[in-house]
């Protein structure tokens, strides 16, 4: 059990994301959330598979059955969820503002984003 709940804790440190916003995003309580990265509870059948439809892993993977988070049918691309606006401003930071093709780096940047 010890290794699912650090597994667990693992992927959601990976993006970045507050235990609220994951559960949020996979329809459960931040206290459920806080209790599954402890070890204090197991999560259920249905929860495993939001966690890895989230996070595109395997169930292997959080299970500690590979070290792989890919497992055989996954290849594993993690979430990233920051803000639009945030996003925005790392964006603009990175890029020369005077350069014409940089304006264009920027605005496919920004349709990528907005698609996602």
């Amino acid at each position: 059990m010890k290794i699912i709940g650090k597994r667990l804790r693992a992927l959601r440190e990976s993006i970045n994301i507050s235990q609220e916003s994951l559960a949020l995003a996979i329809e459960t309580t931040q206290s459920s959330i806080n209790r599954y990265e402890n070890g204090q509870t197991t999560p259920p059948v249905a929860i495993f598979r939001r966690y890895a439809d989230y996070f595109d892993v395997s169930l292997d993977y959080i299970f500690g059955r590979t070290e792989n988070p890919e497992g055989k049918s996954y290849e594993f691309r993690p979430r990233i969820t920051p803000e639009k606006e945030e996003m925005r401003r790392f964006i603009e930071m990175c890029f020369d503002p005077g350069s014409p093709a940089n304006k264009k780096l920027k605005e496919s940047l920004y349709r990528i984003m907005e698609d996602e």
